[in-house]
């Protein structure tokens, strides 16, 4: 496994800045259908219901993102991991500011050590 170049502090800020200029979280992921959008695996702004709601039931305000629009396919991904995706890209939300943080504090105790503090 190759490891990947340390992200540079400017990356770090347009990361977080990124993270600050996107919908507010938490995201899930949520399954509907409808007539238009067959199957459809989205990145919402509220939970599932499991209802697999149909249009005009669901809210299209509430989706950030879709991973699958089956009907007329519209979003699609060759190899067919849309849940995954979906589950990604909603974990993502919460996960990339606290892992920002991390390494900046994980930075600060490296530099405090080298420091001798």
């Amino acid at each position: 496994m190759t490891i990947p170049p340390a992200l540079t502090e400017a990356e770090l800020d347009e990361l977080d800045e990124a993270v600050q200029a996107a919908t507010p979280g938490p995201w899930y992921v949520r399954f509907l259908d409808d007539d238009w959008a067959m199957n459809l695996v989205a990145v919402s702004t509220v939970p599932d219901t499991g209802l697999g709601e149909r249009w005009p039931d669901f809210d299209h305000r509430e989706i950030v993102a879709a991973t699958l629009v089956q009907q007329p396919r519209y979003v699609d991904v060759a190899d067919k991991q849309w849940d995954e995706n979906a589950r990604f890209i909603a974990a993502a939300r919460e996960s990339v500011p606290r892992l920002i943080a991390e390494v900046r504090q994980l930075r600060q105790q490296v530099q405090a050590l080298a420091e001798g503090r």
